[in-house]
């Protein structure tokens, strides 16, 4: 009796610095595509995505996305899972979408202070 081969996956290699984690294919285009639109306005952010590091292991990454800041991302293929980066997907594709219309990179949800009473003046 044969078992079967494990599915293999089309995932990203993305090199960071002198890291290289496996993520999934649009996660990787978001990050690329997103670190463009910043360095094209001149600005900078950080992006958390969940990734895969040299070992195999799962690992949460934290990317200072800025000017000089330089992704290679380059197909590969593996039998690991796609890592779940829903939240980081979305969070990229709204900032590129406000980059895109001009806008800031991320607004402040929280409201300006109308009054400042804790301060002795």
């Amino acid at each position: 009796m044969r078992t079967p081969a494990p599915s293999v996956v089309e995932m990203m290699r993305l090199t960071f610095a002198d890291k290289s984690l496996l993520v999934g294919d649009d996660v990787a285009d978001l990050l690329v595509e997103y670190s463009t639109a910043l360095a094209e306005a001149g600005q900078a952010d950080s992006v958390t995505v969940v990734a895969y590091g040299s070992d195999g292991q799962k690992v949460t990454a934290k990317f200072a996305l800025s000017e000089g800041a330089a992704i290679l991302a380059e197909s590969t293929q593996t039998d690991l899972a796609d890592p779940d980066n829903a939240a980081a997907e979305s969070y990229l594709r709204e900032q590129i979408r406000i980059r895109r219309s001009g806008g800031r990179v991320r607004p402040s949800a929280e409201p300006m202070p109308t009054a400042y009473d804790d301060f002795d003046l």
